[in-house]
């Protein structure tokens, strides 16, 4: 069956009407959530072969999330379609007026290879609350032929390069897009922060997935008075981590091709902590690196791997302008014990996202969307945000044929207008 023929048969069947009831929704959900739970074992085998991810990472990066976004969409959809009732001004008179939400009918759901099931079924379980059809697509290889057929919504995650072109197909056909991109998600650490607490909480986040995550911390400003501080702190993390340096449960890095490029960018940096690297297993061990230029090759690219670039400031305005000076990020970490920091850096510097004295795990909630703003994306998904996402909210409004005002019709008159006037004040 063809890619042509893939899209026809499920623009018949969301024609069909089909996917609209509750029940067809919550069922579906009720099955995706059965098979994932029979499916269990095959996935964790899956992602072993494919990026060496250890099993309690596989559920708590990936199956987790989808499972607990699937329960937090079966518990409130009953409530989410209803149509929500608005007012209707009085200029109006008489008439109701209210919001149906409907689906858009055919999605596509581009994902990336780097967390395979949650990055594909998490967009998914937004679309079947929905009540669309979705055609999913993992990887590259067919994205040409995809984008050249018409859809009614468009999810691509992946990187900004890409998504350009997704935005520019989708301009054919004038489709809503939604793009989960990336970037260089700054990390800052000030003088006042639990320096061990931080290390580790950015190790963590620089660890999981190897690395390889959208919103991991790619660079790192460490106020100068705890810079070294933090940089015994972060090896401390990282043997308690991996004890006796023993990395089996580190992620691999995906392929050959980027295994290189990563080691390449570290090639003429100066390591602090860790870098070691098995080039059999395609792992890279956590690096931390030090004396980093601003412009050096680690710095002009989303890293996507476990290294971490340590630059140190003087003054919190020093990072608000480098950060100001560049792509927003999909991410913003701040570690403080000072109230006021956190506002001076949100007040002026825009990112996707922002988690104070952690990272990552802003992320790994239903009740707040996840999305990237400027060159690390648009639009947000997750609880009511994905159904958000996938929904057109139509609105309706009922006028009563019992009275008709004629202020509206001709023969305009300078009285009529004055009446007007007042209502509409």
């Amino acid at each position: 069956m063809d890619i042509s023929e893939i899209v026809a048969r499920q623009r018949e069947y969301f024609n069909s009407g089909a996917t609209r009831p509750l029940s067809f929704r919550l069922d579906a959900l009720r099955s995706l959530k059965k098979a994932l739970g029979e499916n269990g074992t095959l996935i964790g085998e899956a992602l072993m072969s494919d990026l060496r991810k250890s099993s309690f990472e596989t559920y708590i990066s990936e199956t987790g999330l989808v499972l607990e976004e699937i329960g937090h969409h079966l518990k409130r959809l009953p409530r989410w379609i209803k149509n929500k009732r608005v007012p209707t001004p009085l200029s109006q008179f008489h008439a109701k007026s209210h919001l149906a939400p409907e689906p858009y009918g055919v999605a596509l759901i581009v994902s990336p290879w780097n967390y395979p099931l949650q990055l594909c079924l998490q967009p998914l379980v937004g679309a079947i609350s929905a009540g669309n059809c979705a055609v999913i697509k993992p990887g590259r290889e067919q994205n040409k032929a995809l984008l050249e057929e018409r859809f009614d919504y468009i999810f691509f995650t992946g990187s900004v390069e890409v998504g350009r072109a997704v935005m520019a197909a989708a301009a054919k056909h004038l489709t809503p897009v939604t793009l989960e991109l990336g970037g260089k998600s700054p990390v800052i650490v000030d003088e006042t922060a639990d320096i061990p607490l931080s290390a580790r909480r950015i190790a963590f986040g620089k660890v999981l997935n190897a690395g390889q995550t959208c919103v991991a911390p790619d660079y790192l400003f460490v106020h100068e008075s705890v810079k070294d501080a933090f940089i015994a702190a972060y090896a401390a993390a990282l043997h308690e981590f991996f004890p006796n340096g023993n990395m089996e449960n580190l992620t691999g890095i995906v392929n050959e091709k980027h295994f290189n490029r990563l080691l390449n960018l570290i090639r003429d940096e100066k390591i602090a902590v860790g870098g070691g690297y098995d080039a059999a297993a395609l792992r890279i061990g956590p690096a931390l690196l030090v004396d980093i230029a601003p412009d050096s090759p680690v710095m002009r690219e989303e890293i996507f791997g476990p290294l971490l670039p340590l630059m140190t400031y003087a003054r919190l305005d020093e990072c608000v302008e480098f950060i100001r000076a560049r792509p927003k990020p999909l991410a913003l970490y701040l570690f403080t014990s000072n109230r006021d920091m956190p506002e001076r850096v949100l007040g002026a510097c825009s990112s996707g996202g922002c988690c104070i004295n952690d990272t990552i795990v802003h992320l790994a909630t239903p009740h707040m969307g996840f999305g990237g703003v400027g060159e690390s994306g648009m639009g947000s998904y997750h609880g009511k945000s994905s159904f958000d996402t996938f929904t057109h909210y139509r609105n309706v409004m009922a006028r009563s044929t019992w009275i008709d005002l004629p202020l509206r019709y001709h023969p305009y008159t300078e009285r009529t207008l004055n009446t007007i006037k007042k209502l509409v004040k």
